[in-house]
């Protein structure tokens, strides 16, 4: 029954908006007219559950989605949505975690800046372990790499669960990372596989949707989880995680990159493409705009649970909720950039919220220093800086990316490795500056986000003709 429905889905026509479907599908029709399947509201709901029924009626034929007819592919609603899970892994194995964080310090009687290491090791893996995936998705496909990399994720969450010493756990979640990132770089890659620049910010944005429900709900589940069954239940809950993007990635994502654009690059070959990266100031500049404002909000994550709950007294579950209202300006800010892009280019929504950004970081700062307004006045700040994460986050990633179709994958690995090796120097600053205040999160914050203003006049700023006219409108 489930491959006749979908049968007749295969040979949908689409007309003023709404699907018909022809008498020519394998469930026989009692006319040759075209009859009414769904009306235009459910047209995107319609189309999710095609590519869903397809999957699980044919198994292992969906594994090269991109030799079927146009109108049997997946959704794009349905792709965004599977890449923005699989790239949550990053935000659920980091979010989840925190509320955890003076309870592992209790437990193993260590220091805060030694328990900090479980955060500054995993940005290290997440930053090194891109840089490999890049290449071998641009050689093997973009889910062979996936499924490895979950795989090995899925293993080192046990692991961290079960581990008896901090050492080991400090050990096993750089295997984590090393794991989980190939779902944050495979996932840009197969955007830039399927979108150009313009319609690939639109898609970022998507994606930090999907993405900004786990700084959402991570650290409230986690939060009621270290309630109920301590800080090790977590990374019970991260294996399951795993288990799912492995299935996602099987079953669903269907393959970005088909065989003819695959690139077979030695080792000398690679370092040649990355020196090349290195050398493009256009990349570099957004790179290095987009990956210091990404570490400005490493510096918030590594040091807000010591400074909300110990220094303010704000109960663990509390502190979830208030990391997941600071989160869902991040959601809101990203919707919002899909509007603004409609109007104003990348370039224009970068600038404006560097500056925006910029702002808020120095009144962080400042009530960080003098005290003014107490959490609140801490709170306010930080609200705007992570919410310009919506805004700067998709914009540069995809100005960076936009002039690289043909490398992708490679591109991609290095601006991931950038960010997150920025992110581990954040976090490990703010955890060697620790003195229990908020200062040292504040000031990493505002050096961070006044170095990614300052890489962008300097690096991108003046804009070279080639890319003003790949920006000029439609």
């Amino acid at each position: 029954m489930v491959r006749q429905y979908v049968a007749v889905l295969a040979h949908a026509r689409f007309r003023n908006g709404c699907v018909l479907v022809s008498s020519g599908g394998a469930v026989a029709t009692t006319t040759d007219q075209y009859t009414w399947l769904f009306l235009q509201p459910c047209l995107r709901v319609q189309r999710a559950l095609c590519a869903a029924l397809y999957a699980l009626a044919y198994h292992g034929q969906t594994r090269n989605f991109l030799s079927m007819p146009t109108h049997v592919r997946p959704n794009a609603v349905l792709l965004i949505i599977t890449l923005g899970i699989l790239t949550a892994t990053g935000p659920f194995s980091i979010d989840m975690y925190l509320p955890g964080l003076p309870a592992i310090v209790n437990e193993f009687n260590a220091d805060a800046s030694t328990v900090g290491l479980t955060l500054s090791l995993f940005f290290i893996g997440l930053a090194v372990g891109q840089a490999f995936y890049g290449p071998l998705s641009d050689r093997f496909g973009r889910k062979r790499p996936l499924l490895i990399g979950f795989a090995v994720y899925t293993l080192a969450s046990v692991a961290c669960a079960l581990t008896p010493s901090l050492g080991g756990l400090i050990a096993m979640r750089l295997l984590q990372a090393l794991g989980g990132c190939a779902g944050v770089v495979i996932a840009r890659s197969a955007v830039r596989d399927r979108f150009e620049q313009r319609e690939a910010a639109g898609v970022f944005s998507w994606l930090v949707l999907v993405t900004g429900v786990a700084p959402i709900t991570a650290p409230i589940i986690g939060g009621q989880v270290i309630a109920a069954f301590g800080w090790r239940a977590i990374f019970w809950v991260l294996a399951v995680f795993g288990l799912i993007c492995l299935t996602l990635t099987l079953w669903v994502l269907p393959e970005t990159l088909p065989r003819e654009r695959r690139v077979a690059t030695p080792l000398r070959g690679v370092l040649r493409i990355y020196g090349g990266l290195l050398a493009d100031r256009t990349f570099i500049g957004y790179a290095l705009a987009g990956g210091l404002f990404f570490s400005s909000m490493f510096a918030y994550i590594t040091g807000s649970p010591f400074v909300i709950i110990e220094q303010y007294g704000v109960a663990p579950e509390q502190f979830a909720w208030i990391f997941g209202l600071n989160a869902s300006g991040l959601v809101i800010t990203a919707q919002l950039n899909r509007w603004l892009l409609r109007h104003y280019s990348s370039d224009t929504v970068l600038r404006a919220a560097l500056m925006i950004a910029v702002a808020a970081a120095l009144v962080l700062l400042l009530a960080a220093v003098s005290g003014i307004g107490g959490l609140f006045g801490l709170l306010l700040p930080l609200f705007v800086c992570v919410s310009c994460v919506g805004l700067i986050g998709p914009n540069s990633t995809a100005l960076a990316l936009a002039p690289h179709g043909n490398r992708a994958g490679s591109a991609s690995a290095l601006l991931g490795t950038i960010q997150f090796a920025l992110g581990a120097a954040s976090g490990a600053l703010v955890g060697a500056l620790h003195n229990d205040t908020a200062l040292p999160m504040a000031g990493t914050i505002a050096a961070c986000i006044l170095g990614a203003v300052t890489c962008y006049w300097l690096f991108v700023q003046p804009r070279p003709p080639r890319l003003q006219e790949a920006e000029a409108p439609l």
